[in-house]
């Protein structure tokens, strides 16, 4: 089982579903734990498309955010979503679950992330997150 999906996407908000939806059908018909692993890697592919969209890019749809997800042949499924924005310092972002964070409408999406998979790294300045699910 070996599976590789790679697409550049304007930064437009509606573009997120379609590449979520292509990339969980390629890992229903490729992954054998599919199920098991669906809700993490859906979550965690939509908020850091999200973020690359929403902060790296300012909804700028002239820019675009690349993304790439494979899955090997021991199943661990690897996501790597990168933008041209101006990067942030992961370690700078406030905890969603502090007292004062708890009914804010927004900064959950690193947190889900890292929550959801296995090994979460940033590079580039925080322009490009690598994900791991197993």
């Amino acid at each position: 089982m070996s599976m590789r999906y790679e697409v550049s996407i304007p930064a437009n908000v509606a573009a997120i579903s379609p590449v979520v939806d292509a990339v969980m059908a390629r890992i229903h018909k490729e992954h054998a734990r599919a199920e098991e692993i669906e809700f993490a890697i859906e979550t965690a592919l939509r908020e850091a498309l999200a973020n690359a969209i929403l902060h790296g890019c300012k909804q700028n749809s002239a820019k675009q955010v690349y993304c790439q997800v494979s899955c090997n042949a021991i199943g661990e499924v690897q996501i790597t979503v990168r933008d041209p924005g101006e990067g942030f310092d992961p370690t700078s972002i406030s905890d969603p679950l502090s007292e004062g964070n708890l009914l804010a409408d927004h900064g959950r999406g690193v947190y889900l992330i890292r929550h959801l998979m296995d090994e979460v790294q940033f590079a580039d300045g925080g322009r490009e997150v690598r994900m791991r699910k197993s």
